[in-house]
């Protein structure tokens, strides 16, 4: 033992060789017994907070991996999804902790080294997989002193927590995601330390409920889910995606901006967003024009001084988002086929292409004024 902190008895006690003990496996017992039904709704809740989680990491480490920013790509979050679920029900026959644990460490280091090679993560799990045989090794890092691995921690939450809100600020933050974000804040930093449910639901609930993380994203769904049903009904229209769409657009932008009483300015401004979104659409799938045309179906919600229009396309293209991106660097004179998406960014507040396997949602944001 090094100063009361490092001892060294663990290691020289450990064999250098071993098979993991498989006679501590408890087994696999399907009998729903009044604790499978108590604990039941309590997964059902962690099941989706870990949904979430996956969801929300998947997309911060594309960012953190990207050497300049682009769009996230929403299929590869899907596969995220996907492998985590499989790992969760590996993780529970093996009766080990799930594999999304290790997700937010991993947007850290990856901040904090600089390295994001696909090949550097099979060799971590080839190392951690090789582990599970040596236990000497295992023994060396579980000696590591806890002020140590204190310190590492520090720095890694400290990490993630910015990439975190550099996420958020990614989007934009208005009140609404604003009041989100506080509250869930709040409550997971809040309730992380205090036992506050064991006394108020007992023991089984209080076990998933009074972690900080489960509490924070459980108040995102739930104010998410509470602004979703009291902001303005959406309107809907269902078109083909070709060109001769654009007349039934624009007509249903015209109606949407004559609801909300805006002025004849901000009305040409929404129904040309309209409209060279539909063009970039139409662009990007190119060649793809053989055969029936796919659907399009067109949401417009308005807000106080605000419209947002969701573009929903079934097909596989490249992403609005990286083109408007690339246009800064491009040179000044627009190529014709750059034309659409310069109109584009010039007429709407934002631009969000989310892509995924099948389907595609472009979001776009109009501002105006009465």
């Amino acid at each position: 033992m090094f100063f009361g902190l490092y001892d060294l008895r663990a290691v020289v006690e450990a064999s250098w060789f071993d098979l993991p003990g498989l006679a501590a496996w408890p087994g696999i017992d399907l009998t729903p017994d009044a604790r499978f039904w108590a604990l039941l709704p309590v997964f059902a809740i962690v099941s989706v907070v870990a949904a979430i989680k996956t969801s929300s990491d998947g997309a911060v480490i594309q960012q953190a991996s990207a050497r300049k920013p682009r769009a996230t790509d929403f299929r590869l979050v899907q596969g995220a999804l996907n492998a985590s679920g499989v790992g969760i029900l590996l993780s529970g026959l093996a009766v080990t902790p799930p594999v999304i644990i290790y997700l937010p460490s991993s947007v850290s280091l990856i901040n904090l080294t600089g390295v994001a090679a696909r090949s550097v993560g099979y060799a971590i799990g080839g190392t951690l997989f090789a582990l599970a045989f040596l236990p000497k090794l295992t023994a060396v890092l579980l000696a590591v002193p806890s002020p140590v691995m204190g310190a590492f921690l520090l720095i890694i939450m400290g990490l993630l927590f910015v990439e975190g809100i550099r996420t958020v600020f990614q989007d934009g933050l208005d009140p609404q995601k604003g009041l989100v974000v506080g509250v869930a804040l709040a409550l997971g930093v809040g309730l992380e330390s205090g036992s506050v449910f064991e006394s108020v639901l007992g023991a089984t609930w209080s076990a998933s409920l009074g972690n900080g993380m489960t509490i924070g994203v459980l108040a995102t769904v739930l104010l998410t889910a509470f602004l979703e049903l009291t902001s303005p009904r959406r309107r809907r229209l269902d078109v083909e995606l070709d060109a001769s769409a654009a007349a039934g657009i624009d007509a249903f932008l015209r109606e949407i901006a004559g609801r909300s009483g805006w002025n004849a300015a901000s009305g040409g401004r929404l129904r040309g967003a309209g409209e060279e979104a539909l063009e970039c659409l139409l662009q990007l799938r190119g060649e793809q024009a053989a055969g029936a045309a796919p659907r399009l179906i067109l949401f417009a919600r308005p807000g106080r001084e605000t419209v947002e229009m969701e573009f929903l396309v079934v097909s596989e293209r490249e992403n609005i988002e990286d083109h408007l991106t690339y246009l800064s660097e491009r040179a000044e004179t627009p190529e014709e086929s750059e034309l659409s998406f310069r109109l584009l960014r010039h007429y709407a507040s934002s631009v969000r292409h989310r892509q995924y396997h099948g389907i595609e949602i472009v979001t776009v944001k109009v501002a105006g004024s009465r």
